[in-house]
């Protein structure tokens, strides 16, 4: 998640809903759902975006394996799938019912506090430039930079991991374990080897999170324009603009993912020796490779991961959120 928080309320927006019976006419009077009772924001979006970002990377793990050999430049031929649905049955059939689950720990590991940092940071940052661009009400341009800005503490945290993750998750992968992967790893190709890709990351997730703040905020204010704590508007939003971030930034997945696994067949047919870094050398290397088609690998599997995934992470987050705030509301009461 690649996921943040953007939920302002306008200045025309009534308060959310309060919590039922005698707890609800305190929070809607005092607090608001959206705001937050600035006692408990921080560790409230940390707790909450840490579940949600665990959930979110998990729930749909398996698409995400997918994903990642799909993207393979110079697939092995036993590992060319027609679609995503097949290309999982291929996977437990020949490989075993587990694996295309290899990688999941070190993703929960790096998902959790990755996701807890990067709600808090969103959630603050936007907030204070909202006040500054748009005193009282919800500034998408504040929505789009606090995300940007918040996915510079995600990545540096998720890196590593990702970087792990889709070693393991690729077809006849040398590595059977997450430790035995760092070792090697770290051995042979030292410790920059962990943020090879930071950079292209950064440039995918950038624009990433500014189309996906920007798109469900759009959508929530035809969806949900009182902000209130509604799941059917979380979700259908956050599918809708995971699914359009996703296509959108699927050409810098595809550069990311070559970085990260440093594909051997890939990189030998180009008589590249050692191994390849920058972004420019992953977009050369992907177009003499693929062409412009190269760069929309595993687009569907892309898209099918990433529209549930966003959901569950928006709907358990918002949940969390207001969970929280209402125990903290009735605690002062």
């Amino acid at each position: 998640m690649e996921l943040g928080c953007a939920m302002a309320g306008s200045a025309a927006a009534p308060p959310g809903p309060g919590p039922p019976a005698a707890a609800g006419a305190g929070l809607a009077d005092s607090e608001e759902y959206e705001s937050l009772p600035s006692g408990v924001a921080l560790g409230t979006h940390m707790v909450a975006g840490a579940v949600a970002g665990i959930m979110e990377h998990t729930v749909m793990y398996p698409v995400d394996s997918v994903k990642t050999r799909m993207q393979s430049l110079q697939p092995d031929p036993k590992a060319q799938y027609r679609g995503v649905f097949q290309a999982l049955r291929r996977m437990a059939r020949t490989e075993g019912f587990w694996r295309p689950l290899r990688g999941i720990d070190v993703t929960m590991l790096g998902a959790g506090p990755a996701h807890a940092l990067y709600f808090a940071c969103y959630e603050n940052m936007k907030k204070s430039l909202s006040d500054i661009l748009q005193p009282g009400g919800n500034s998408h341009l504040a929505n789009g930079i606090a995300g940007s800005v918040a996915t510079l503490l995600h990545d540096a945290v998720m890196n590593p991991a990702e970087v792990v993750k889709q070693r393991l998750q690729m077809f006849n992968s040398p590595y059977t374990s997450v430790l035995g992967c760092v070792r090697t790893v770290h051995r042979t190709e030292g410790l920059g080897a962990f943020y090879r890709s930071y950079t292209t990351q950064l440039t995918m997730n950038v624009p990433f999170q500014a189309i996906h703040f920007i798109t469900y905020e759009l959508m929530q204010e035809h969806l949900n324009p009182h902000r209130q704590y509604h799941p059917q508007s979380h979700i259908v939003a956050g599918a809708v603009a995971g699914a359009v971030a996703a296509a959108a930034t699927t050409p810098l997945d595809v550069c990311k993912t070559l970085l990260n696994t440093q594909e051997n067949t890939a990189l030998s047919s180009l008589k590249i020796r050692g191994h390849l870094s920058g972004m420019a050398n992953a977009f050369s290397t992907v177009y003499q490779l693929g062409g412009l088609p190269g760069f929309f690998k595993g687009v569907q599997a892309r898209v099918i991961y990433q529209m549930p995934s966003t959901a569950i992470a928006w709907s358990v987050y918002e949940f969390f959120k207001y969970f929280l705030t209402k125990r903290a509301l009735e605690k002062k009461t």
